[in-house]
């Protein structure tokens, strides 16, 4: 009933997932995404806790197969289940149960990976895939989000849409990107709509947050109300990451 993308960004290394559904509020269990770590979309019958047990794999030295062999040996509705992950170096792993609603699989390429089931069918994983491997000098966020979009156009999920989310994580241990639609009509057209808002108003203040090397960062509001005007004033200063 999903479809997914995680992706890690050659350029910043940072490590990023979008998914997209006809189901209530999905991307907050389908998506866990960790700095310097990787990043685990699960789905289809949802098992919930594969999002931090693969991330801790991740960060324990597992590499993605290994991480996602000890993911699912033990669970008995594995059958049932879609996942797939992205680790450090830009491997990958999926594992599409064999009980997924048609159309179900999964397709990676070089640090990416894209799974979805109950989908119009494999041309929406394809497209997904193609998309983001096309528009490698974009944006990692934009990229993420043209892909899905193509994904959509090609049929999405066979249902229809409801909700989509997108995270990103560069190099702090909170997201430099995390946006949802619950419930929308059109959630992936909305999640645009929201990263174009992200990237005037959010992003003025995320550009002065504390960080690693500097956990004080700035708190001037009208150094970050001047940062806002010059973006609403200069689209070219609206890009990710901030």
């Amino acid at each position: 009933m999903t479809w997914s993308i995680v992706a890690l960004d050659a350029d910043t290394g940072a490590f990023g997932a979008v998914v997209a559904t006809r189901f209530l509020a999905a991307a907050g269990l389908c998506l866990a995404v960790e700095s310097g770590v990787g990043a685990v979309a699960t789905q289809a019958t949802i098992n919930p806790t594969y999002g931090p047990r693969g991330l801790r794999l991740l960060r324990e030295g597992r590499a993605p197969d290994e991480a996602l062999a000890e993911l699912i040996a033990p669970d008995g509705g594995r059958d049932h289940r879609q996942v797939q992950l992205v680790g450090v170096g830009g491997r990958t792993a999926a594992h599409t149960g064999p009980a997924c609603h048609d159309w179900s699989g999964h397709r990676a390429g070089q640090g990416v990976g894209v799974a979805g089931n109950l989908l119009a069918g494999p041309e929406v994983v394809r497209a997904t895939l193609a998309a983001y491997e096309s528009a490698a000098t974009q944006p990692f966020a934009d990229r993420l989000l043209a892909a899905m979009r193509a994904g959509q156009q090609a049929g999405g999920d066979a249902r229809g849409q409801q909700s989509a989310g997108i995270v990103i994580y560069g190099t702090e241990d909170y997201p430099d990107l995390s946006l949802r639609v619950d419930d929308h009509p059109a959630p992936l057209e909305e999640l645009r709509r929201l990263y174009d808002l992200w990237l005037v108003e959010f992003a003025a203040a995320r550009k002065y947050m504390a960080t690693r090397s500097d956990p004080t960062g700035g708190y001037d509001d009208a150094v970050i109300e001047a940062e806002v005007q010059r973006r609403i004033a200069d689209p070219r200063a609206r890009v990710f990451p901030v």
